[in-house]
């Protein structure tokens, strides 16, 4: 799959052009040595990174804009960086003369460029330093504001380097957490055919299809990951790339972000809110996707005849800031908003009860996604053991309260209620 023709847009039979203003992406040994010709009309260039990502490809970046003026800005690796207001400000005050942000790293990193970058209307380019997440290639930054998880529209670099001589020394964790993240799209799909049907949402067979194929490929390669084999760093990074391409074209992230994430969402937060430990974001995505399966196969033994459970506002109220601490007033603000718990489903949940299960079927067993989770040394059981059955139980009740996205997770709720 040649990416950089897939950047020049795809005419669809869903109707729509699907455009990605990404000029190039360039997955390849030396990757990094583009940054001279894509940067050639840029004079002044901030650097964004920190100890960590910066010595990693920090020298190889800087040689490659030999000339140019260059400017710094390297948060501590003491610290988990965290996407939030104060880190926004720091990049911001070092903007002054500055015509172009390279963000050197991965997640967070890219989405602090990304934001700040849309906002104060200054490109930035991207060099990756580890294949752990898909949002390289996406619109949207995900972000920390006011203590909220919240995914923000923004804008796109304007060329991602991503070096596999780079990438293959990646810590393993976070190689493994790019894996996990695209196996969470079994689970993100699941939840996007199952919303087309419960609530009409727009569908793209091009864009479902080709994120699946995406897992198909990463999935052939998952022999190679521990071993930090080059071609299998580069599949895996060219399927991130893809798939954020992909929400590119849809305009959000809904064929790479449903339940699994939801729910990895609400362990960051409350982990981040009560100064508890969690998982790094892809491997919770990839242990949540276990999760959900495990949801699927219990709603598909279920009647869709009992009604739609309606929570006690006063209960729910309660329920929600005893689980978010001091951001729960925006996820009640949001859920209030969209009147999620105002909905009628019961009835759509009653009349297409034997469609909504054929879709649940699809999704790969538990037992399969456990499989896959085993063949990068990854164990579901720690997963149990950070979190605790009550804490997953509480993330299944109200990580969908962090979203105005349906999912299978509004399902089980609306069909369980309080026996979650």
């Amino acid at each position: 799959m040649d990416i950089n023709e897939m950047l020049k847009g795809v005419k669809c039979a869903c109707g729509k052009t699907h455009t990605c203003p990404i000029e190039y992406i360039y997955v390849e040994s030396g990757a990094i040595s583009h940054l001279t010709g894509l940067c050639k009309d840029y004079g002044n260039i901030l650097l964004v990174a920190d100890e960590n990502t910066f010595g990693v490809a920090g020298e190889k970046t800087e040689k490659a804009l030999s000339g140019k003026n260059i400017k710094r800005v390297i948060f501590t690796g003491k610290a988990v960086l965290i996407p939030n207001e104060d880190a926004i400000n720091t990049v911001e005050n070092n903007l002054d003369g500055i015509d172009l942000i390279i963000g050197i790293g991965s997640g967070v990193i890219q989405d602090l460029c990304k934001y700040v970058s849309f906002f104060n209307k200054i490109p930035y380019m991207v060099v990756a330093t580890a294949p752990s997440m898909d949002g390289y290639a996406s619109s949207g930054a995900a972000m920390i504001l006011k203590g909220m998880k919240e995914t923000v529209p923004a804008g796109l670099p304007c060329a991602i380097v991503a070096d596999t001589d780079v990438l293959c020394n990646a810590p393993l964790e976070m190689i493994k957490a790019g894996f996990g993240d695209i196996i969470g799209k079994y689970s993100a799909l699941n939840d996007w055919k199952l919303s087309t049907l419960v609530t009409r949402e727009f569908f793209c067979d091009y864009i479902y299809n080709t994120t699946y194929e995406m897992i198909d490929e990463t999935l052939k390669v998952a022999d190679g990951i521990l071993k930090r084999d080059k071609k299998s760093i580069e599949a895996v990074t060219k399927a991130l790339m893809v798939v954020g391409i992909m929400m590119s074209f849809l305009g959000n992230s809904r064929p790479a972000s449903g339940s699994e994430h939801h729910l990895s969402h609400f362990f960051e937060i409350t982990g981040i809110v009560k100064n508890e430990p969690y998982f790094p974001h892809g491997i919770d995505v990839f242990y949540s996707t276990y999760v959900t399966a495990k949801i699927r196969e219990e709603l598909l033994s279920l009647n869709f005849d009992g009604g739609q459970f309606i929570p006690n506002r006063a209960d729910y109220e309660n329920d929600i800031k005893e689980s978010y601490g001091i951001v729960a007033d925006g996820c009640i603000a949001l859920q209030d908003k969209v009147e999620s718990y105002k909905k009628e489903r019961g009835l759509i949940y009653y009349f297409y009860e034997k469609e909504i299960k054929a879709i649940l079927s699809e999704m790969p067993s538990s037992e399969k996604i456990n499989e896959i989770i085993k063949l990068v040394g990854l164990d579901i059981n720690e997963f149990y053991s950070l979190y605790g059955q009550d804490k997953i139980n509480t993330a299944i009740k109200y990580a969908k309260d962090l979203k105005d996205r349906y999912s299978v997770l509004w399902l089980n709720y609306d069909l369980r209620g309080d026996k979650i």
